[in-house]
């Protein structure tokens, strides 16, 4: 074998570490660092701030005397603070504690008020989920949002180029069907089914004041705007901007052409003519079984390569409001945190396959993925990992934040703290579930297909 033939998947499996350790780092450290001022707000000093796990990299004392400093292993970080039971001052007994001056005493996480401990604990899972909304919010002020009018921005590099449709046009109609409110989309609903299916068509828009008749492409082309990571398609080498010609040697102008093809397949292999930057290339790859979630609850499985569409163009966009921005990041997170807890029921009560849970590999996979289909994808992924990672450790599982805020909330209702017996057995407990967990995500990477 040519040592230049490993290069492509030397540089993709480096491209996937790279990228899952800059986004669980960047993940990581924001829920630490949520755990480390919400604490220090509260007078609980931080003896320790660690970016991940092993022998030291790199350390450095702040004026308050925190330990900052990078690990060698960089699948996780801690925060140790003073007093910290689950940390290097574990087992500090009774009579030690008691020699403590007042002050002292209160710097310590075994000594501040529960308040201040709670507060401290929930501030990671907070801080992830505020990292989320920041970044939706972030990217949505950044694209903008498609106005009340349907205008043609940019046009997407198509095998079919004899028509007349430009930017700058505002669209009032599509082979004579008139635009549906701009509320509810163009996509999916009987606009777009009942478009002819050919490659060219009549749109009435108007242009420099008035209007005209134009021609332009099918308006949703069965083109690659996105992969999902780990699909059919990607996993076949199909990329963004990719524009499927036909399949099976028949003829497609339409995105529900291929949908229904798919659908149809009942998993058998599809022949695929793709269109890219002018050359046509030939792909076979197998539709796979897809949990897919619903808007009104619930899962639906269908058979899926992988991809997701668009319009021929995209569509010109004005700029979005802080407000906008704000509420979009707050959806899109609630949206994140519902399928999340949808998908898990889901598969707890054995309605959609458990191979619906990725373990480290398939996140890494992901994370690489994503990487790969632009800056503005990975970092929209950080943040759906970053609420998924702060949803999980509110999981009221010993050794997980939700766990503690268990504890926590015991010694609220009871007014002492669970005995350190009982605390030690039930994160003994937790410590197990967290690592089949972990084991059991391996496997779904390992053998699911």
């Amino acid at each position: 074998m040519e040592v230049s033939s490993l290069i492509p998947q030397f540089q993709s499996g480096a491209m996937t570490v790279l990228a899952f350790v800059i986004a669980l780092s960047v993940i990581v450290a924001i829920h630490e660092y949520g755990h480390y001022i919400v604490g220090r707000w509260s007078g609980i000093h931080a003896e320790v701030f660690s970016l991940g796990f092993g022998p030291v990299l790199y350390s450095r004392f702040d004026k308050r005397g925190t330990k900052w400093q990078i690990a060698a292993i960089p699948m996780g970080g801690y925060v140790r603070f003073k007093g910290d039971a689950d940390a290097a001052s574990a087992g500090k007994d009774d009579q030690a504690m008691s020699e403590l001056s007042q002050a002292e005493l209160r710097s310590t996480m075994h000594g501040a008020p529960l308040w201040a401990r709670a507060a401290t604990v929930a501030a990671g899972p907070f801080f992830n989920f505020v990292l989320s909304i920041l970044i939706f919010a972030g990217v949505i002020l950044s694209q903008g949002v498609v106005g009340e009018k349907l205008i043609v921005g940019d046009m997407r590099a198509l095998p079919v180029t004899d028509f007349t449709l430009q930017s700058g046009d505002t669209i009032l109609s599509v082979a004579g069907a008139e635009l549906p409110n701009s509320e509810n989309g163009i996509d999916g609903n009987s606009f777009i089914e009942n478009l002819p299916r050919q490659a060219l068509l009549d749109y009435r828009v108007q242009r420099d004041g008035s209007e005209t008749t134009v021609s332009g492409p099918y308006l949703y082309p069965p083109i690659v705007v996105q992969l999902s990571p780990q699909s059919a398609a990607y996993t076949t080498g199909l990329k963004q901007g990719d524009v499927i010609t036909a399949i099976d040697g028949n003829n497609i102008f339409a995105f529900r052409d291929l949908k229904e093809a798919v659908e149809g397949s009942d998993g058998r292999g599809l022949a695929l003519t793709v269109w890219r930057s002018g050359e046509f290339l030939e792909y076979e790859l197998t539709p796979r079984r897809v949990d897919e979630p619903q808007d009104g609850g619930g899962f639906v499985t269908q058979w899926r390569i992988g991809i997701a569409g668009g319009t021929a163009f995209d569509p010109a966009r004005e700029p979005a409001s802080f407000g906008e921005a704000v509420t979009g990041g707050f959806s899109q997170t609630y949206r994140v945190i519902n399928g999340s807890l949808s998908g898990l029921y889901h598969m707890v009560t054995g309605a959609i396959s458990s191979c619906n849970l990725s373990g480290p590999i398939g996140i890494a996979q992901t994370s690489g993925a994503m990487a790969s289909q632009g800056t503005q994808n990975f970092i929209w992924f950080i943040a759906v990992l970053s609420t998924a990672i702060g949803l999980l450790n509110l999981f009221p599982i010993p050794v997980l934040d939700g766990g503690h805020l268990v504890f926590h909330a015991y010694e609220a209702i009871s007014g002492k703290p669970p005995k350190d017996s009982v605390v030690r057995v039930l994160m003994t407990i937790g410590l197990v579930m967290i690592l089949s967990l972990m084991v059991f995500g391996v496997s779904n990477d390992l053998f699911c297909p």
